[in-house]
């Protein structure tokens, strides 16, 4: 999943972050509402982490904005950090778009729940532990299994990337995803990750995946999906 935070303050921007990445999320960070402003006309993220104490534009006129059709994900979920707790900024961030709000000083696994929650509603899923077939991703505590009958499920050893594209297809079934939409929650602005690398972890998975009867079918010309083994190709 790709995240931008804004955030003008440097260390707790580079806390937050460097907090969400070991979590295995893709974040990029601005530090001014004019720049998420730009950078969110063209490029795509899952969700945003956005500040209020900005300098010249604040928080909540960003807010307002990201919500504009130009935009290039209007929709995009978007959690508010605030030093202030009067109950009528909290009320202004929500009616302008906001779907969470946190108050300053934050537990980082209170963000990261929140963000999870966040994130599931906008792919319309439920629960923190996200299910196809007999492959369960329990997203709060970074596990992977595969069911069997009504025993305790097989771990399954995913790399932090692997979990990503994982997380992502398992989000998007029985819809597939796009190659573009996978490379962008593998990385930020300051790491570099080739097309060709999307298909390494693809094969990666499948490798992963097959034995338990979950099958990993390339979309010609757009991206993957996941099948059950023996379902007719669509």
């Amino acid at each position: 999943m790709r995240l931008l935070l804004v955030e003008d303050d440097v260390m707790v921007a580079s806390g937050i972050k460097l907090g969400l990445s070991d979590a295995g999320y893709a974040v990029d960070w601005v530090g001014s509402a004019e720049r998420a402003e730009e950078v969110l006309r063209g490029e795509l993220f899952d969700a945003a982490i956005v500040d209020i104490g900005l300098p010249h534009m604040d928080g909540l006129e960003l807010t307002r904005r990201l919500r504009r059709p130009e935009m290039a994900n209007p929709k995009m979920p978007v959690l508010i950090l605030t030093a202030r707790d009067a109950l009528q900024d909290r009320v202004q961030g929500l009616d302008l778009g906001a779907d969470d709000y946190m108050i300053k000083p934050f537990e980082l696994p209170e963000l990261l729940a929140r963000l999870r929650a966040l994130l599931r509603r906008s792919q319309a899923a439920t629960s923190a532990v996200l299910s196809f077939g007999p492959i369960e991703l329990d997203t709060a505590n970074r596990r992977a299994s595969a069911r069997r009958g009504g025993g305790p499920g097989a771990t399954i050893d995913l790399g932090p990337r692997e979990w990503t594209v994982l997380e992502y297809l398992m989000l998007n079934a029985p819809k597939p995803a796009s190659k573009e939409k996978l490379l962008q929650a593998l990385t930020g602005w300051d790491k570099e990750i080739t097309p060709n690398a999307v298909e390494v972890y693809i094969s990666r998975l499948r490798g992963k995946l097959e034995p338990h009867g979950v099958a990993l079918r390339s979309i010609r010309g757009f991206g993957y999906r996941l099948e059950l083994q023996g379902e007719p190709a669509s």
